[in-house]
């Protein structure tokens, strides 16, 4: 990767302008131009270590030609469809790209075909970014009474909490406010993407 490509990464990934930027750097916004149209080629090592650390891997050793890996670890199964009681059965590890690193957190193989409306299918490593909440509508992981694990589009009303399947054969499951804060019907993260091979 070049410098530029750095930059531009940077920038999509915390969503700034030019002008954020490079305060956040520390430099002018001259500077930043010249990086993104790639007539800069170094950089000081103060703002390689502030790149760095934003980015979440070493700039400076991409630049002089080391390859660095990402892997993020499957932890196991997640059902698409219900009642698959939650193990954690590491099942190694998935490449990711450096972009990818910064998105999710792990992968989780799943079973079943409830969200194949959705590409989601049976053997597909899920990424997940892991989070206690999603707006409604998202694709999920939930936690069902702390041993169910299932992956569906989570609808929210003012009364009551929808796990909505992407397929016609499979019922969606209703469960009250209250229902969801005994049982406890928990978000545990949200999708990132699908990975299917076929």
């Amino acid at each position: 990767m070049e410098l530029k490509e750095f930059i531009q990464q940077y920038k999509e990934e915390q969503q700034i302008n030019n002008s954020e930027m490079a305060r956040r750097l520390g430099v002018t916004k001259s500077t930043i131009h010249k990086w993104l149209n790639g007539d800069v080629k170094k950089l000081q090592s103060e703002t390689l270590q502030k790149l760095s650390q934003a980015l979440g891997y070493d700039v400076e050793a991409v630049l002089n030609g080391q390859v660095i890996e990402f892997k993020k670890p499957i932890l196991g199964y997640v059902k698409a469809g219900y009642n698959l009681y939650a193990e954690e059965n590491y099942l190694g590890y998935e490449d990711v790209t450096a972009a990818e690193n910064r998105q999710g957190d792990y992968f989780l193989q799943v079973t079943g075909d409830s969200m194949i409306g959705e590409g989601i299918m049976d053997g597909s490593l899920a990424y997940i970014k892991s989070c206690s909440d999603v707006p409604s509508g998202t694709i999920a992981v939930c936690l069902i009474g702390g041993e169910e694990v299932t992956i569906k589009r989570v609808i929210k009303k003012e009364d009551m909490i929808i796990l909505e399947a992407a397929n016609p054969q499979v019922s969606a499951r209703y469960f009250s406010a209250e229902e969801a804060a005994t049982l406890p019907v928990q978000i545990i993260g949200r999708l990132v993407y699908v990975k299917t091979v076929f």
